[in-house]
């Protein structure tokens, strides 16, 4: 990853992530402008596949503040780029083992926004314990180290 924008807080902790994939993003000339300034959420986003297209929801990106009429709404669905063997792919996972995806962490790729889009399946209460657990030992072990 070149330089990174945003991270997905709870990506990682909600899900247990199998395999990624870099997508590019359709955005606006105000959303881009908005997001080098560094004002995007990706928290509560998630991609859905339709219609043979990969969309990403609630992903939030300001209204830039100098923008006018040309800012878009911050909430609105915004189209990801991949190619037909990628979504064909992505449509068997989905649909046979009950996979997700998810929006890991937004970057820039030369001048491209690009997605770092993660496929995974959600994890049960006692999953994220146990990885709070884990966590919470192996900073135990660093601090007394």
């Amino acid at each position: 990853m070149s330089n990174l924008i945003a991270k997905n807080p709870v990506a990682k902790h909600n899900y247990n992530i199998i395999d990624t994939i870099e997508t590019g993003i359709v955005l606006s000339g105000t959303e881009i402008k908005s997001i080098r300034n560094g004002r995007i959420n990706l928290k509560d986003s998630y991609a859905s596949i339709q219609n043979g297209e990969v969309f990403i929801h609630s992903m939030h990106i300001s209204p830039y503040e100098h923008g006018n009429i040309f800012n878009k709404d911050p909430l609105r669905d915004r189209k990801l780029l991949l190619n037909k063997n990628e979504i064909r792919k992505l449509v068997g996972l989905i649909k046979q083992k009950g996979y997700t995806l998810v929006p890991i962490s937004l970057y820039f790729k030369g001048s491209f926004v690009k997605v770092e889009l993660g496929i995974g399946v959600g994890k049960k209460l006692y999953d994220k314990r146990e990885d709070l657990k884990k966590k919470d030992a192996e900073m135990y072990m660093k601090r007394h180290m």
